[in-house]
């Protein structure tokens, strides 16, 4: 079995998603089209997709992230297994209709995730309670038609949605290790967000909650497969 991810920069890989998948003998394979003549891979062969997170907007007239919002609308409508991760749950949000735009403040740090009464039940997020997750995003997303609406912080009113019974929107991220978060931390496109911050990050600051979490939602997803 296979999996695809999509990368917006090099930076910013799977991370704990690729730990889940190799432990149950599921293989990655990245997919890089923000490199130029980088080509459109065939998607028909993998079991599910992933679209990562980036710097960049989901609103940038850009033509790899066009073409992703295509295969997105393709899977969406095949209803097979997909999952966003910040950028990527805002590139699933636009595809399927909803807009984008910019949260009131920019997310970046350890922030409580809540629960909406829609995720008690729902395949990955059933039983959980109000967890501390990391975020870096400075945009936000509306509900598509007909999505649940999974999760929200004090900060960013949606955060999760599902759509169907296996395309699913995090805003958050749960794929984050302390080395990604410090390494994203001394990315020269991230400066910017850096300086905004009152203090340093700390990668570590809830890095042992947040990796059983990854591991339950993940193993959770895979189950989708």
């Amino acid at each position: 079995m296979k999996v695809l991810a999509f990368r917006h920069v090099g930076f910013e890989g799977a991370g704990r998603i690729a730990s889940v998948l190799a432990e149950r003998n599921i293989q990655l394979d990245y997919a890089d089209l923000y490199v130029p003549g980088a080509p459109v891979p065939d998607v028909a062969g993998y079991a599910a997709l992933i679209f990562l997170g980036g710097p960049m907007s989901a609103n940038d007239d850009l033509p790899y992230l066009r073409q992703e919002m295509e295969l997105l609308a393709q899977a969406t409508a095949a209803d097979r297994p997909v999952l966003g991760i910040c950028l990527g749950a805002q590139l699933l949000a636009k595809s399927l209709g909803a807009r984008v735009y910019r949260n009131p403040v920019k997310e970046i740090g350890w922030f409580d995730l809540h629960f909406t009464p829609a995720a008690a039940p729902d395949t990955l997020f059933a039983g959980l309670q109000t967890s501390t997750v990391f975020h870096w995003h400075g945009e936000t997303f509306d509900l598509p038609p007909g999505a649940r609406w999974l999760a929200s912080s004090d900060r960013c009113r949606h955060q999760a949605f599902r759509l169907g019974t296996s395309q699913y929107a995090l805003q958050f991220h749960l794929e984050a290790t302390p080395a990604m978060i410090a390494d994203w931390c001394r990315q020269p496109e991230n400066c910017g967000d850096i300086r905004d911050l009152d203090g340093p990050l700390d990668p570590h600051s809830h890095a042992t909650e947040l990796a059983s979490l990854a591991e339950l939602v993940f193993s959770r997803w895979c189950g989708l497969l």
